[in-house]
């Protein structure tokens, strides 16, 4: 079935370097040569499917299969491979179930078989129900593939795949513990793993109670460990907008202490206008202090990470810049109430409402937009 041929060899060692289209040219000058090379078939097969050739990497499959019908890594290929050919998913699980047959003791068929038959079948049913699946579905769907799953992991216990697939299998049929269970074995197996990571990240930064500053931190903990990660640097500017989002209601209580300051809110109306110098520099007081130590201060204790990605999110995104508008005009506001020294009260009531309500009027709805 194997050959010790330097060609193969070499082949094999590009296929590993992701050197694709390399090995495919090796493979097919040595195979040229010997055409009844299973191991040079199964390699070919695999650049091919690489390079999402599928309908080539099938006839691969086919030829290492044709000069050893018992191998089982050309099946477990096949079985991947039809997945993406026209999705015949029943000659995808009938090549898996043979070589689960043919190697029992393997836990790498299993993973492999777990995995296609749970997504055919949530396919097959998705198709029947228009679309449509309720979560005893989902719970039916799930037993085989989790038997199959729970049999590769009894087999290849340190194997990442492995619980890979019964994470997947857990999480989409409802069962919460068990797909964090499976997450963490598999961050101990692979502390760099994205995905694990990033599920991980988000359960521990979206539980209730958790500050912006602290999700960001975690985010940005989590994007140094695996900075590619997509799904981690949403998470990062989600949190980066919940913290701009904040410095809007620091500018509205700014607003409510200028409001308070001339007398908007009190009953008396015959309080002396227009307020002293003194009193218009004391009023710059509570204002300070509030950005001091509700921004500045918070801003400063802030991971470097995160404090660039609050730049670069008000770079590349609408609504950040928006809701920095809204507080320098709430500022704007504040700071004409207190520090001009108006005589009657109209204008200062219309600059008050000004700083509030272009705030409010998106308040609720950017929740969603960030």
């Amino acid at each position: 079935m194997t050959t010790a041929h330097p060609a193969v060899g070499r082949a094999d060692g590009l296929l590993g370097l992701g050197r694709y289209e390399e090995a495919a040219a090796l493979l097919g000058g040595h195979l040229a040569e010997y055409p009844d090379d299973a191991r040079a078939w199964l390699l070919l097969g695999r650049a091919r499917h690489a390079l999402q050739r599928h309908r080539e990497a099938l006839d691969a499959c086919d030829e290492a299969l044709g000069a050893d019908p018992q191998y089982v890594d050309a099946l477990i290929l096949r079985g991947t491979v039809l997945r993406h050919v026209d999705g015949r998913f029943e000659e995808a699980e009938e090549a898996l179930r043979a070589a689960v047959r043919l190697a029992p003791h393997h836990w790498y068929p299993y993973a492999r078989l777990a995995d296609l038959v749970f997504r055919a079948r949530l396919v097959r049913r998705g198709q029947a129900r228009g679309g449509q699946l309720e979560a005893r579905d989902l719970t039916e769907l799930a037993a085989e593939p989790a038997a199959l799953a729970r049999e590769a992991l009894r087999l290849g216990p340190e194997e990442v795949y492995a619980h890979e697939v019964a994470q997947l299998i857990a999480r989409l049929s409802g069962d919460a513990a068990a797909a964090d269970a499976l997450d963490r074995a598999i961050l101990r197996l692979d502390p760099q793993h994205p995905e694990a990571l990033a599920r991980r990240t988000r359960k521990v930064a979206s539980a209730a109670g958790v500050r912006a500053a602290e999700a960001a931190a975690l985010y940005a903990d989590a994007l140094a460990v695996t900075p590619g990660s997509a799904a981690l640097r949403q998470g990062l500017d989600h949190a980066s907008y919940r913290l701009l989002r904040g410095t809007r209601w620091l500018a509205l209580l700014c607003v409510a202490l200028a409001g308070a300051g001339v007398g908007l809110f009190s009953s008396d109306t015959s309080r002396a206008l227009p307020l002293s110098p003194g009193q218009r520099l004391w009023d710059l007081v509570p204002m300070a202090v509030i950005w001091g130590v509700g921004a500045l201060l918070r801003y400063r204790r802030l991971r470097a990470g995160v404090r660039i990605n609050l730049v670069s999110l008000v770079r590349r995104r609408l609504w950040p810049r928006i809701v920095l508008g809204q507080a320098a005009w709430a500022m704007v506001c504040a700071l004409l109430l207190t520090q001009v020294p108006w005589t009657e009260r109209t204008v200062p009531e219309f600059l008050f409402w000004a700083g509030l309500l272009p705030t409010f009027v998106t308040l609720w709805f950017d929740r969603k937009t960030g």
